[in-house]
């Protein structure tokens, strides 16, 4: 059962409850519905959580934490799915990104050397700027969806076959 699996590998609620960060949002945390694993919960986690994910912003984690917190979406999970970019996977997720824009838009890719300045951060927004940021909410929302349903899917098929088993044994005894 994706419950089971989930719950596993969730973090503590009272790390997060704890995080820093995430202090901005007070007494919200005490919502005890942040933090159930149900079907609606765990499918808008995965939403909140694969969207951030892919939004070029510092600090994707607390952006997680408060669509999470007025969604009612389970605030661990959407905090953790956010870490699918991070420092490794991070360069070709964005990459990726960036690749989706222009086929959106049409243009040719530009080639470009990467330099962690500021200069090169303010000349790259208008030259790479709109594909990466086209993609980017592209992939976002699309991302979303699918996890959105595909975890209902997944919850609806793994009780369906629970319920089959539960029927199984039943008559067979």
């Amino acid at each position: 059962m994706p419950k089971k699996i989930i719950k596993k590998f969730m973090p503590d609620h009272h790390t997060i409850k704890n995080n820093k960060h995430l202090q901005i949002f007070g007494d919200l945390l005490h919502n005890g519905n942040l933090w159930h694993l149900n079907r609606r919960s765990v499918a808008k986690a995965f939403a909140v959580g694969l969207f951030c994910a892919f939004i070029p912003v510092p600090f994707q984690m607390v952006l997680a934490a408060g669509i999470a917190i007025i969604v009612h979406a389970n605030l661990p999970l959407s905090i953790a799915l956010v870490w699918i970019t991070n420092p490794l996977t991070m360069p070709a997720i964005f990459y990726f990104c960036y690749v989706v824009g222009t086929w959106i838009l049409g243009a040719s890719e530009k080639a470009f050397v990467f330099e962690a300045s500021w200069q090169w951060l303010v000349e790259s927004v208008s030259t790479i700027g709109p594909a990466f940021i086209l993609g980017c909410g592209v992939l976002a929302t699309l991302f979303s969806i699918i996890g959105y349903f595909g975890i209902h899917a997944l919850w609806r098929y793994s009780v369906v076959k629970e319920w089959k088993k539960r029927l199984t044994r039943k008559v067979t005894k």
